[in-house]
């Protein structure tokens, strides 16, 4: 079972970076409630991955790297990189779609983000994004390359 979830972990994942890359291509070419909702399926589905991710551990699935001995270096500096900004990238997520919320709730629609009382949460919401895409894909790019690797030099260990 932990294996299947994890093959769905990876698909919610994989969906999640294509849809915060298609968020961002929305955006650069104007169209701001495209953007949203590409935005919006991308934070859903990394929340989907997150819970099927944490259950995949909970049912004590694990894959260890047993490639040659040469690469375990890189791979363990990827790995903790990883790590550490996929922790951090959460919290920048949540506040930048925290501040968008806000943005929106006081502009009443997309048309209208320049609204004084909107428009100090867009910025805001401008100001972490700038910080939170590059993370979310190093991220998703770095989540996919430990995919692969350990599917060739991982193996399965249970608890």
């Amino acid at each position: 079972m932990a294996a299947i979830i994890n093959e769905w972990a990876v698909i919610m994942i994989v969906l999640s970076g294509i849809a915060l890359c298609t968020g961002v291509y929305f955006i650069r070419t104007g169209r701001r409630v495209l953007h949203m909702r590409a935005m919006l399926t991308a934070s859903a589905l990394a929340t989907v991955f997150l819970v099927l991710y944490l259950t995949r551990l909970g049912l004590g699935y694990e894959k260890v790297f047993t490639g040659p001995p040469a690469w375990k270096p890189a791979y363990f500096a990827l790995l903790i990189s990883h790590i550490i900004l996929a922790a951090a990238n959460v919290p920048l997520a949540l506040v930048a779609l925290w501040n968008a919320w806000n943005g929106l709730k006081r502009a009443g629609n997309l048309d209208n983000i320049e609204a004084p009382a909107a428009l100090p949460f867009f910025n805001r919401h401008r100001a972490w994004v700038r910080w939170t895409v590059p993370v979310w894909l190093y991220v998703a790019v770095t989540g996919w390359i430990i995919y692969l690797v350990l599917g060739r030099w991982g193996e399965v260990v249970t608890s």
